[in-house]
């Protein structure tokens, strides 16, 4: 929960006030990529859950993850894509923000269809209240922060940019090591399930953005930030003893942070080179 934290505050870091004036000079781009994160991806992956029989920890932890769009690293990887990155910083700050409303409402829902027989349920107020400190305080304070203390934050900024996706691979890596043997029983399944979520994810984003006539930089941008999505924040609802108190249902999120950066990163080189 801390890495989430961290991460989330960096965000803040990286935000001004300004940025959300991007939302009226990209909207067809912006509309995309936000339905593409909040309504298709959760979709798909309750297509997939019900066509590869996901038993039901799985099920909702995959429905989870497809449920968390906003990743650390999507503003890097837009970057490197020569996408749009002021539009990839924007898209992840709403997209936060929106999911404190859909992730409750999603999650609520995906539950009552296949864990509560199997006696997983969901306090939607302590999700609401763990969503609320974990993700938009950080991010508020973080813009504070900006206009208070700019050199302190544009220091601090630095820093921690260089740090999120080390602290991203250290939380997976923990989580492995605890359930190595659980992961490597299932990786058949769940890591085929994950795959045909990622690139189908990314299959769809491109063709909306086409259809919008986006712009080659904003259809990348658009790209990555449908296809990579939030791992901490996922682990953080799965794995807390307010909410879920289900690790094994976190094991969905860390396969799709595998995959999700090899698929993006071969995404990066074919675009680079296109």
């Amino acid at each position: 929960m801390p890495i989430l934290t961290i991460l989330m505050f960096n965000l803040g870091l990286s935000l001004r006030l300004e940025d959300f004036s991007k939302v009226l000079r990209h909207p067809r781009s912006i509309m995309v990529a936000l339905f593409g994160q909040l309504i298709l991806l959760p979709l798909i992956a309750l297509g997939l859950a019900f066509a590869f029989r996901l038993p039901p920890v799985f099920f909702i932890g995959l429905v989870l993850i497809a449920c968390c769009p906003g990743g650390s690293s999507s503003n890097v990887f837009s970057k490197l894509a020569g996408g749009d990155v002021a539009l990839s910083v924007i898209l992840t700050a709403l997209s936060s923000i929106i999911t404190l409303l859909t992730i409750p409402f999603i999650m609520s829902w995906a539950t009552q269809l296949v864990g509560e027989s199997v006696g997983i349920t969901l306090p939607v107020g302590n999700l609401i209240k763990q969503n609320l400190l974990l993700m938009l305080l950080p991010v508020v304070l973080g813009i504070v922060m900006h206009y208070v203390w700019p050199n302190g934050a544009a220091k601090t900024d630095k820093v921690l940019s260089k740090l999120a996706f080390p602290l991203l691979l250290l939380l997976i890596t923990i989580f492995y090591i605890q359930h190595h043997k659980t992961i490597l029983d299932n990786i058949g399944i769940l890591g085929m399930c994950v795959t045909a979520l990622i690139i189908i994810a990314v299959c769809c984003s491109s063709l909306l953005s086409r259809l919008v006539r986006s712009s080659s930089r904003q259809r990348r941008t658009v790209v990555i930030e449908v296809g990579m999505q939030n791992a901490a924040q996922a682990i953080a609802i799965a794995s807390s003893p307010l909410i879920f108190a289900n690790d094994e249902m976190a094991i969905p999120a860390i396969l799709y942070s595998l995959m999700m950066n090899i698929v993006l990163l071969l995404y990066v080189a074919v675009v680079r080179h296109s």
